[in-house]
């Protein structure tokens, strides 16, 4: 094999990669999305509403606390699902899956009322429409340098 093959199968190789990454990040994306769908479909098939305060605010995990009419004080270890824009000391309607309640709080859903897994859809739609940005001019330039490499291959 010499070197024009050689590197004819490299750029080839370099090409794969950079298309199967972009097709897992595009992947992932959607499944963001999916799953925050469906915690929301779990957290409406049984849902308590309370009034919340704010603990820790940050923009991807925020800390919540809040007691149910039962008069149990909840501080669920995950956060609050769709936590943007929110300060330490507010108070805050969310919406929480009833079901859980009654178990520890490592897995609660909770997430801030009038919320929902739409404000997933512009951030994971973003991210896929700049992981193609890159992608795209790069796989294109790596085709026509794979192309070149096997038409002097030829010659």
């Amino acid at each position: 094999m010499n070197d024009t093959e050689r590197g004819s199968r490299t750029l080839h190789r370099i090409r794969l990669v950079v298309l199967v990454v972009a097709v897992a990040i595009s992947v992932l994306s959607v499944l963001l999305v999916v799953g925050a769908w469906r915690n929301d479909v779990t957290i409406d098939s049984d849902k308590g509403v309370a009034t919340a305060e704010v603990l820790s605010a940050g923009k991807l995990r925020s800390a919540v606390s809040f007691i149910t009419p039962d008069g149990v004080t909840h501080n669920p270890r995950l956060g609050v699902l769709y936590p943007t824009n929110l300060v330490v000391g507010q108070r805050i309607e969310v919406e929480y899956y009833k079901a859980d309640s009654d178990d520890d709080d490592s897995d609660l859903l909770v997430r801030v009322a009038g919320r929902d897994a739409a404000v997933a859809i512009v951030p994971a739609g973003s991210v896929i429409v700049v992981t193609w940005l890159i992608a795209g001019p790069v796989l294109f330039w790596l085709r026509r340098k794979e192309t070149q490499r096997k038409e002097a291959q030829n010659a």
